[in-house]
Protein backbone atom coordinates (compact mmCIF):
# COMPACT_ATOMS: atom_id res chain seq x y z
CA UNK A 1 0.00 0.00 0.00
CA UNK A 2 1.54 3.34 -1.02
CA UNK A 3 1.88 6.46 1.13
CA UNK A 4 -0.94 8.29 -0.63
CA UNK A 5 -3.40 5.49 0.08
CA UNK A 6 -2.27 5.35 3.72
CA UNK A 7 -2.85 9.08 4.03
CA UNK A 8 -6.28 8.79 2.39
CA UNK A 9 -7.33 6.00 4.75
CA UNK A 10 -6.15 7.93 7.78
CA UNK A 11 -8.20 10.87 6.54
CA UNK A 12 -11.26 8.65 6.18
CA UNK A 13 -10.87 7.33 9.70
CA UNK A 14 -10.40 10.84 11.07
CA UNK A 15 -13.49 12.14 9.30
CA UNK A 16 -15.46 9.09 10.47
CA UNK A 17 -14.61 9.86 14.08
CA UNK A 18 -15.56 13.51 13.65
CA UNK A 19 -18.87 12.84 11.93
CA UNK A 20 -20.01 10.18 14.41
CA UNK A 21 -18.95 12.00 17.56
CA UNK A 22 -22.27 13.72 18.26
CA UNK A 23 -24.70 11.09 16.95
CA UNK A 24 -27.26 9.91 19.50
CA UNK A 25 -27.54 6.37 20.78
CA UNK A 26 -30.85 4.58 20.11
CA UNK A 27 -34.11 6.04 21.42
CA UNK A 28 -33.57 4.64 24.91
CA UNK A 29 -31.54 7.76 25.77
CA UNK A 30 -34.85 9.54 26.38
CA UNK A 31 -36.05 6.83 28.74
CA UNK A 32 -32.99 7.47 30.90
CA UNK A 33 -33.58 11.24 30.98
CA UNK A 34 -35.30 12.98 33.85
CA UNK A 35 -38.26 15.26 32.96
CA UNK A 36 -36.94 18.71 32.05
CA UNK A 37 -38.21 22.18 31.21
CA UNK A 38 -35.65 22.37 28.41
CA UNK A 39 -36.47 22.44 24.70
CA UNK A 40 -35.28 19.38 22.79
CA UNK A 41 -33.93 19.73 19.27
CA UNK A 42 -34.18 16.34 17.61
CA UNK A 43 -31.94 16.78 14.61
CA UNK A 44 -29.98 15.26 11.78
CA UNK A 45 -26.42 14.25 12.62
CA UNK A 46 -25.26 16.24 9.59
CA UNK A 47 -26.15 19.40 11.54
CA UNK A 48 -24.57 18.37 14.83
CA UNK A 49 -21.53 20.63 14.61
CA UNK A 50 -23.50 23.69 13.51
CA UNK A 51 -26.31 23.30 16.06
CA UNK A 52 -23.92 22.53 18.92
CA UNK A 53 -21.79 25.55 17.97
CA UNK A 54 -24.79 27.90 17.87
CA UNK A 55 -26.05 26.66 21.24
CA UNK A 56 -22.61 27.14 22.81
CA UNK A 57 -21.83 30.54 21.30
CA UNK A 58 -25.23 31.98 22.18
CA UNK A 59 -25.45 30.51 25.65
CA UNK A 60 -28.72 28.75 24.89
CA UNK A 61 -28.47 26.48 27.92
CA UNK A 62 -32.21 25.78 27.83
CA UNK A 63 -31.82 24.03 24.47
CA UNK A 64 -30.77 20.39 24.36
CA UNK A 65 -29.88 18.65 21.11
CA UNK A 66 -29.93 15.01 20.13
CA UNK A 67 -28.90 13.74 16.71
CA UNK A 68 -30.01 10.89 14.50
CA UNK A 69 -27.41 9.23 12.23
CA UNK A 70 -26.66 11.35 9.17
CA UNK A 71 -26.48 8.23 7.02
CA UNK A 72 -30.29 8.11 7.14
CA UNK A 73 -30.12 10.53 4.21
CA UNK A 74 -29.13 7.59 2.04
CA UNK A 75 -32.58 6.14 2.82
CA UNK A 76 -34.76 9.25 3.36
CA UNK A 77 -37.94 7.18 3.49
CA UNK A 78 -36.77 5.91 6.90
CA UNK A 79 -36.22 9.33 8.53
CA UNK A 80 -39.83 9.82 9.63
CA UNK A 81 -39.93 6.37 11.23
CA UNK A 82 -36.78 7.09 13.22
CA UNK A 83 -38.16 10.46 14.27
CA UNK A 84 -41.38 8.82 15.43
CA UNK A 85 -39.49 6.41 17.70
CA UNK A 86 -37.57 9.28 19.27
CA UNK A 87 -40.59 11.57 19.54
CA UNK A 88 -42.60 8.90 21.33
CA UNK A 89 -39.75 8.34 23.77
CA UNK A 90 -39.07 12.03 24.44
CA UNK A 91 -42.46 13.76 24.29
CA UNK A 92 -43.09 13.60 28.05
CA UNK A 93 -39.53 14.53 29.03
CA UNK A 94 -39.22 18.06 27.58
CA UNK A 95 -41.27 21.24 27.56
CA UNK A 96 -41.14 21.37 23.78
CA UNK A 97 -39.60 19.45 20.90
CA UNK A 98 -38.29 20.98 17.69
CA UNK A 99 -37.24 18.94 14.65
CA UNK A 100 -33.86 19.79 13.16
CA UNK A 101 -34.71 18.50 9.69
CA UNK A 102 -36.17 20.02 6.56
CA UNK A 103 -38.22 17.71 4.33
CA UNK A 104 -34.95 16.01 3.37
CA UNK A 105 -36.35 13.83 0.60
CA UNK A 106 -39.03 12.27 2.80
CA UNK A 107 -41.75 13.31 0.32
CA UNK A 108 -43.92 14.85 3.00
CA UNK A 109 -43.62 12.02 5.54
CA UNK A 110 -41.83 14.25 8.04
CA UNK A 111 -44.51 16.93 7.74
CA UNK A 112 -47.27 14.36 8.30
CA UNK A 113 -45.47 13.23 11.44
CA UNK A 114 -45.12 16.82 12.67
CA UNK A 115 -48.87 17.37 12.38
CA UNK A 116 -49.49 14.21 14.36
CA UNK A 117 -47.21 15.27 17.22
CA UNK A 118 -47.83 19.02 17.00
CA UNK A 119 -44.18 19.98 16.50
CA UNK A 120 -42.31 22.19 14.02
CA UNK A 121 -39.22 21.76 11.86
CA UNK A 122 -36.60 23.76 10.00
CA UNK A 123 -37.83 25.56 6.86
CA UNK A 124 -37.37 24.42 3.31
CA UNK A 125 -36.86 21.23 1.36
CA UNK A 126 -33.33 20.43 2.57
CA UNK A 127 -30.29 21.88 4.31
CA UNK A 128 -28.92 23.40 1.09
CA UNK A 129 -31.98 25.61 0.95
CA UNK A 130 -31.97 26.79 4.56
CA UNK A 131 -28.20 27.34 4.57
CA UNK A 132 -28.18 29.41 1.37
CA UNK A 133 -31.66 30.95 1.70
CA UNK A 134 -34.65 30.07 -0.45
CA UNK A 135 -34.19 32.83 -3.02
CA UNK A 136 -30.47 32.22 -3.46
CA UNK A 137 -30.99 28.48 -3.76
CA UNK A 138 -33.71 28.98 -6.37
CA UNK A 139 -31.38 31.24 -8.36
CA UNK A 140 -28.57 28.66 -8.20
CA UNK A 141 -30.86 25.93 -9.48
CA UNK A 142 -32.14 28.14 -12.28
CA UNK A 143 -28.54 28.91 -13.24
CA UNK A 144 -27.55 25.22 -13.25
CA UNK A 145 -30.25 22.61 -12.56
CA UNK A 146 -27.59 19.91 -12.58
CA UNK A 147 -25.91 21.09 -9.37
CA UNK A 148 -24.66 18.70 -6.71
CA UNK A 149 -24.36 20.39 -3.30
CA UNK A 150 -22.00 19.83 -0.39
CA UNK A 151 -21.90 21.39 3.07
CA UNK A 152 -19.02 21.39 5.56
CA UNK A 153 -20.29 18.12 6.98
CA UNK A 154 -20.72 16.47 3.59
CA UNK A 155 -17.21 17.43 2.51
CA UNK A 156 -15.83 15.78 5.65
CA UNK A 157 -18.11 12.75 5.36
CA UNK A 158 -18.08 12.37 1.57
CA UNK A 159 -16.16 9.09 1.49
CA UNK A 160 -18.32 7.45 4.15
CA UNK A 161 -21.75 8.70 3.09
CA UNK A 162 -21.35 8.93 -0.69
CA UNK A 163 -18.33 7.03 -1.98
CA UNK A 164 -18.72 4.08 0.38
CA UNK A 165 -22.35 4.58 1.42
CA UNK A 166 -23.50 4.41 -2.19
CA UNK A 167 -21.00 1.60 -2.93
CA UNK A 168 -19.09 3.52 -5.59
CA UNK A 169 -15.84 2.29 -4.03
CA UNK A 170 -16.88 -1.30 -4.75
CA UNK A 171 -18.69 -0.73 -8.04
CA UNK A 172 -17.03 2.18 -9.91
CA UNK A 173 -19.55 1.91 -12.72
CA UNK A 174 -22.14 3.37 -10.33
CA UNK A 175 -20.41 6.75 -10.53
CA UNK A 176 -21.72 7.36 -14.05
CA UNK A 177 -25.19 6.13 -13.10
CA UNK A 178 -25.51 8.34 -10.00
CA UNK A 179 -23.91 11.49 -11.39
CA UNK A 180 -24.63 11.48 -15.11
CA UNK A 181 -27.15 14.33 -14.80
CA UNK A 182 -24.91 16.58 -12.68
CA UNK A 183 -22.76 19.32 -14.20
CA UNK A 184 -21.48 21.30 -11.24
CA UNK A 185 -20.48 20.74 -7.62
CA UNK A 186 -21.45 23.64 -5.37
CA UNK A 187 -19.82 23.73 -1.95
CA UNK A 188 -21.88 25.78 0.52
CA UNK A 189 -19.44 26.58 3.32
CA UNK A 190 -20.71 27.14 6.84
CA UNK A 191 -17.18 28.17 7.82
CA UNK A 192 -14.26 29.66 5.90
CA UNK A 193 -12.07 26.57 5.99
CA UNK A 194 -9.27 26.32 3.37
CA UNK A 195 -8.70 22.63 4.13
CA UNK A 196 -12.34 21.77 3.43
CA UNK A 197 -12.25 23.89 0.28
CA UNK A 198 -9.26 21.88 -0.95
CA UNK A 199 -11.09 18.64 -0.18
CA UNK A 200 -14.17 19.90 -2.03
CA UNK A 201 -12.08 20.68 -5.12
CA UNK A 202 -10.66 17.15 -5.00
CA UNK A 203 -14.18 15.71 -4.74
CA UNK A 204 -15.33 17.71 -7.77
CA UNK A 205 -12.38 16.32 -9.73
CA UNK A 206 -13.22 12.76 -8.68
CA UNK A 207 -16.79 13.31 -9.86
CA UNK A 208 -15.77 15.11 -13.04
CA UNK A 209 -17.85 18.19 -12.18
CA UNK A 210 -17.28 21.93 -12.42
CA UNK A 211 -16.57 23.51 -9.05
CA UNK A 212 -18.09 26.49 -7.28
CA UNK A 213 -17.61 27.66 -3.71
CA UNK A 214 -20.08 29.86 -1.84
CA UNK A 215 -19.86 30.89 1.78
CA UNK A 216 -23.36 30.55 3.24
CA UNK A 217 -22.70 30.65 6.98
CA UNK A 218 -25.50 29.17 9.07
CA UNK A 219 -28.28 30.90 7.12
CA UNK A 220 -31.84 30.11 8.16
CA UNK A 221 -30.60 27.51 10.64
CA UNK A 222 -29.34 30.29 12.91
CA UNK A 223 -32.52 32.33 12.47
CA UNK A 224 -34.75 29.35 13.29
CA UNK A 225 -32.80 28.42 16.40
CA UNK A 226 -32.71 32.05 17.57
CA UNK A 227 -36.49 32.19 17.31
CA UNK A 228 -36.78 28.85 19.10
CA UNK A 229 -34.49 29.99 21.92
CA UNK A 230 -36.58 33.13 22.43
CA UNK A 231 -39.81 31.18 23.06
Amino acid sequence: MNGLENKRRRGRNSRKAKTEKHVASPEKWAERSEPSDKILILACGALSKEISTLIRLNGWTHLKARYLPAILHNTPEKIADELRINLQAAQTKFSRIFIGYADCGSKGKIDSLLKEFGVERLPGAHCYEFFSGKQTFTEMMEDEPGSFFLTDFLVEAFDKLVWQGMKIDRYPELLEIYFKHYKKLVYLGQTENPELQTQAVEISQRLGLEYEYRFSGYGELEHSLSALAAT
